[in-house]
């Protein structure tokens, strides 16, 4: 049976090479800039929402939206400042 010595710069050197490792793999499923236009089912999620009360904001104003070819798309920002308004309004943020 072989002994294998570990020195301090084994360890050094393993940390090093094990931070780059996390640093890479937590900065390639960092989500990239959001997109523009969403469709309903990705605002369904993010809302946390059901078919039927998105289709109310829709009715009464409160979400603004585009339809192309039978899909509804709503825009980013849109979403940002609806959910903004809310935090306002609720007295969680001035």
């Amino acid at each position: 049976m072989a002994v294998e010595i570990i020195t301090k710069e084994d360890l050094h050197a393993f940390r090093v090479e094990l931070l780059n490792d996390l640093k890479q793999q937590f900065s390639s499923n960092l989500p990239a800039k959001p997109k523009q236009w969403l469709k309903s089912s990705e605002v369904r999620r993010i809302l946390k929402v059901s078919p039927g009360t998105l289709q109310n904001l829709r009715i009464n104003g409160t979400l603004r939206f585009t339809k192309i070819g039978g899909i509804i798309y709503y825009s980013y920002a849109d979403i940002e400042a609806l959910l903004e308004s809310g935090m306002k309004e609720n007295g969680v943020r001035s």
